[in-house]
């Protein structure tokens, strides 16, 4: 059975799948070109916008941000002190992982009135139109508003893979982990001790459970979205899985946190030893 027929029994509507190495596409399942929201796998499309951001020296990782203390370096990596929801902080930065949809916005604002348009056009002239996502846009919040198809978010995973846009160092600082002692909830998942976060890229490290399969390197990074979507990669293995289904998470988080797991592991076996160059 091929990994991604898993995907035949999970309780969503629609889902589209692909798995992606440093040769491209490898597999896929379900229609490509099907518009989903990304929902919270918008960060790190916003997160690599930053990037893009600070090559061209509109601002730096460290320009302050926000409250006192707080840089661009801490909203991408939900260390600001924001809340989820809300623009007055409720901690001082760097004290603990507190995920924030309001620091993502406030990092989009601050790159938005660096260049001097709204972020959605930085976002599409200096991201989507380069890589050719012609079906992705965003449509509200950075945080949680990109609309794209599966066919789209693996031409970002291929960037991820393969820098095009920023440079080989800018893309490491991008899935590597800030802060990395601070713990934090990761949503819908649970409380770790230790709780690694890159810039708009989630970093697996230690934690237990977890989204991604028993068999992903702690090195493995992405995003999970309350929409019902999730993607990973994990750079040891050099395999990347994108699933993009319009079932809510919190409708089946349950299930899903079982059925993401065991296909990323069917994943992981399925294509041992298809990501080396």
């Amino acid at each position: 059975m091929r990994a991604l027929e898993l995907t035949t029994t999970w309780p969503v509507p629609h889902v589209a799948a692909a798995v992606v190495g440093p040769s491209g596409v490898l597999d896929t399942i379900g229609d490509l070109d099907r518009h989903f929201r990304l929902a919270s796998i918008s960060k790190p499309l916003v997160g690599w916008a930053a990037m893009i951001a600070v090559e061209e020296g509109l601002l730096s990782l460290d320009t302050p941000i926000g409250q006192p203390g707080c840089t661009l370096r801490h909203l991408l990596s939900h260390a600001g002190g924001y809340p989820t929801k809300g623009a007055e902080p409720i901690a001082a930065p760097e004290r603990s992982r507190i995920y924030s949809n309001s620091g993502i916005e406030l990092a989009a604002d601050s790159i938005a009135a660096a260049a001097d348009m709204p972020f959605a056009d930085y976002l599409r002239l200096g991201v989507f139109e380069p890589l050719g996502m012609a079906g992705t846009m965003l449509r509200g919040s950075p945080a949680y508003a990109v609309w794209s198809t599966t066919r789209d978010v693996t031409r970002f995973m291929a960037e991820v893979m393969a820098p095009t846009l920023i440079s080989p160092e800018a893309a490491d600082d991008a899935v590597r982990t800030h802060y990395p002692t601070l713990g934090g909830i990761v949503p819908g998942v649970g409380r770790f001790d230790v709780s690694p976060w890159g810039l708009g890229f989630e970093v697996r490290g230690d934690k237990h459970p977890h989204w991604t399969g028993s068999g992903n390197s702690p090195a493995s990074f992405g995003h999970f979205g309350g929409s019902g979507t999730m993607m990973w990669l994990d750079p040891d293995a050099e395999l990347g899985l994108v699933a993009l289904a319009d079932r809510m998470f919190d409708e089946w988080g349950s299930t899903a946190l079982k059925r993401w797991p065991e296909i990323s592991d069917a994943v992981l076996t399925e294509f041992a030893g298809a990501g080396l160059r």
